[in-house]
């Protein structure tokens, strides 16, 4: 390893050599699974928190912004921290963040309304999600361009460990601690952070030729800085206000009287125009916070809309198990975190299948077999909400529960898609733009997570409205106990089959995303001409 340069700042960041470097992402990735866990932890324990600060079980579509919120923070802010990083280092951005998620997480434990907690939870997204991008952009400071997708390959498996044991975390930890402790103890884990990321990584901002490959000279003297970019605050603001009110149009405080509030269709068809606004706006700015020049375009926006198709199924799948399994299975938070282990452990073993087949099989090919395997999966658990006490599959001697297994094939198509969406990125990205790359990625799937819970969440809850809108609660005033318990089985039986209905409808709504991703899968590219592990080809991926 050969970094350019012996003295001034340049020369410290050498100093640390590799154990530095390894250091540094250690340090990074440790602020990523920390902010990556906190978009998952709420999902476990929503009932418990909407029961503490006073929403009615019955309407937990007014705590749906507890999840959109922290996501809404975390797209939106993800981009824009990225290019402030450019310009005043990694070190600064990453502690600024840090202390921010700390403060967020503060007001979120602290919170005794629903708003002040929704508040505390988008300023946890907004100052988490930046820290991807930061580090993604350290490692392509600190890593020469041919180990640089080692290293980047290895901050995306420690986001993807967030999504895997999130919910555990958040049943287990609020199981000792209450969910409020959930969030106090992330103020120390921040402190502890930013304490971290002063000592390991490099202050300032990078500078030109600052990594050398290993086996290239370096110029000699000091290197020359580059000059700071530009930050595009207006692409920026645009893209937090847009999705903004994308999400706040498709929440629903009342959906009983209709699928959305009167004021609905008007804030979110205002957010679809400036999302527009903002593609125009980033394909004419000379600074745009994704620039695709240079890019092979149509496979790389293929990766990033079956990302977001992929990110919509997971989030959802995430919180519908978990309502299934305290309103239908009648199980506690920590059991349904249990019942959604089956989906979570087949995650990364589908990711790993995925990353062998890539290098023999292409991106377009993974890609699609493993989002029409998660179609498959959700179909079948849309079939045993219709039939919740179906026997379970005939394995041989083997009898699979139905519902674990339906769960365990949809994760494993879901995992599958991981390594060929951030192979494909990586493909058709320059290798100066890997960060860039490997980020957007993450900002696609994590707003398809944020756009399909709030539509899905809207649009199911509207349904179950619709379904027992005709029932009557009945009360045991002028009945007798008989008559008040014959009532009341009936009563709790239908609605029992409306949450059924709902759930399964909402599984086949997601199958169906699941399906059309794999029509876009077919825009991915094939399978290399070239050996994934030829060195004179290493910088084309």
């Amino acid at each position: 390893m050969r970094l350019s340069g012996a003295a001034g700042p340049v020369g410290q960041r050498s100093a640390a050599g590799p154990v530095g470097r390894r250091v540094a992402l250690g340090v990074g990735s440790g602020a990523v699974l920390l902010a990556a866990l906190d978009a998952y932890v709420v999902v476990t324990v929503l009932i418990q928190i909407v029961q503490d600060i006073g929403v009615p079980p019955q309407h937990l579509e007014r705590a749906t912004p507890l999840i959109t919120g922290y996501l809404l923070g975390y797209v939106a802010a993800m981009p824009l921290f990225g290019s402030l990083a450019d310009r005043y280092g990694r070190r600064l951005v990453t502690a600024c963040c840090l202390a921010g998620f700390a403060v967020g997480s503060a007001l979120t434990a602290a919170a005794t309304t629903l708003p002040a907690l929704v508040g505390g939870r988008v300023l946890q997204g907004a100052a988490g999600g930046a820290l991807l991008p930061v580090t993604m952009a350290l490692v392509a400071d600190l890593w020469p361009p041919r180990r640089r997708p080692m290293a980047l390959g290895a901050i995306g498996a420690v986001q993807e460990l967030g999504s895997v044991i999130g919910p555990l975390y958040g049943a287990a930890l609020a199981a000792a601690i209450g969910w409020r402790g959930l969030f106090w103890v992330n103020v120390p884990l921040a402190v502890v952070a930013v304490a971290a990321v002063s000592w390991a990584v490099p202050p300032g901002p990078p500078r030109a030729e600052q990594v050398q490959p290993d086996d290239e000279p370096g110029p000699p003297g000091r290197p020359a800085a580059k000059p700071h970019p530009r930050v595009d605050y207006l692409g920026g603001v645009l893209l937090a206000v847009a999705l903004g009110l994308v999400v706040v149009g498709l929440h629903n405080p009342d959906p009983d009287r209709a699928l959305l509030a009167p004021w609905g269709p008007a804030v979110a068809s205002t957010g679809g125009v400036l999302l527009v606004l903002f593609v125009i706006v980033q394909m004419r700015t000379r600074h745009p916070l994704l620039n695709l020049r240079g890019a092979a375009k149509r496979p790389f926006l293929a990766a990033l809309g079956a990302s977001f198709l992929a990110g919509a199924a997971l989030m959802v799948t995430l919180l519908e198990v978990q309502l299934i399994a305290q309103t239908l299975l009648d199980k506690d938070s920590l059991g349904g975190a249990v019942l959604l282990l089956r989906f979570l452990v087949a995650l990364p073993i589908g990711a790993a299948l995925g990353g062998l087949a890539v290098a023999r099989l292409g991106e377009r090919w993974v890609s699609a077999v493993g989002l029409a395997v998660a179609a498959a999966g959700y179909l079948l658990l849309g079939g045993w909400l219709r039939n919740p006490g179906a026997a379970p599959y005939h394995l041989g001697p083997l009898d699979l529960p139905r519902m674990d297994t339906d769960l365990a094939i949809a994760g494993a198509g879901l995992g599958l898609v991981i390594a060929p969406l951030a192979a494909a990125v990586l493909r058709a990205m320059p290798a100066d733009r890997y960060g860039v790359a490997s980020a957007s990625v993450v900002v696609s799937r994590t707003l398809g997570m944020l756009l399909g819970v709030a539509a899905l969440s809207a649009w199911g809850l509207h349904q179950f409205h619709e379904l027992t809108r005709t029932l009557n609660t009945p009360f045991p005033f002028g009945l007798t106990d008989d008559e008040f318990q014959r009532q009341w089985n009936a009563y709790t039986t239908a609605v029992r089959a409306a949450l059924c209905t709902e759930y399964r409808q909402i599984f086949l709504v997601v199958a169906a995303l699941c399906a059309l991703g794999v029509l876009v899968s077919f825009a991915l590219q094939g399978r290399p001409a070239h050996r994934p592990d030829d060195p004179a080809r290493t910088g084309d991926w």
